[in-house]
């Protein structure tokens, strides 16, 4: 073995030696399975804390080609076949909707999700204000989260959902 394919095998190492040696504590992250109405899976979001918030990293298929709303919901449960169990949008600072709402927006706001023709999309977002931890913006606190999917585009400005539509996939916001 090299010299250089040594260290990179000590440097990818370190995080893994570090968290067993109990001196780094492994950074919350939290998943949610997304279902359809008919209860079969169409996708998988992983949340991961950011510096101004959670990252939440999307993959669906199966869904109508197009732009979907995707936000963050206040409840965690997706009853389906509506999925209105996940409540309104997650908004504990009391914001209106709205990425582009001058007095938005929601925590739970989250830019378009684009599906491709084929029925697959995918997309990385930074839901601001929030947290895996503790505190008033915790997803994880509480009744927990919810993601869902929309219908149609959210026009990131009308309250209280931009005119999303139905909800036609949730998924239940869950500590990894």
């Amino acid at each position: 073995m090299s010299i250089r394919s040594a260290a990179a095998v000590v440097l990818l190492a370190l995080p893994l030696l570090a968290g067993a040696a109990g001196g780094a504590a492994r950074a919350p992250s939290a998943r949610a399975v997304l279902l359809d109405a008919a209860g079969q899976k169409v996708g998988t979001a992983v949340l991961l804390p950011a510096r101004s918030g959670v990252t939440v990293r999307v993959e669906v298929k199966g869904l109508p080609p197009g732009k979907h709303g995707i936000h963050l919901h206040a409840a965690g449960r997706c009853e389906a076949p509506d999925f209105k169990t996940a409540g309104g949008h997650f908004n504990p600072m009391g914001k209106q909707h709205g990425l582009h709402n001058p007095s938005g927006a929601h925590a739970g706001d989250l830019p378009n999700l684009v599906v491709a023709g084929s029925g697959k999309g995918w997309g990385t977002f930074t839901a601001r204000g929030v947290t895996l931890g503790d505190g008033e913006g915790s997803l994880l606190a509480g009744d927990g989260t919810a993601i869902v999917i929309h219908a149609d585009a959210d026009d990131e400005q009308t309250d209280p959902s931009g005119n999303s539509g139905a909800r036609i996939a949730c998924g239940v916001v869950e500590r990894r």
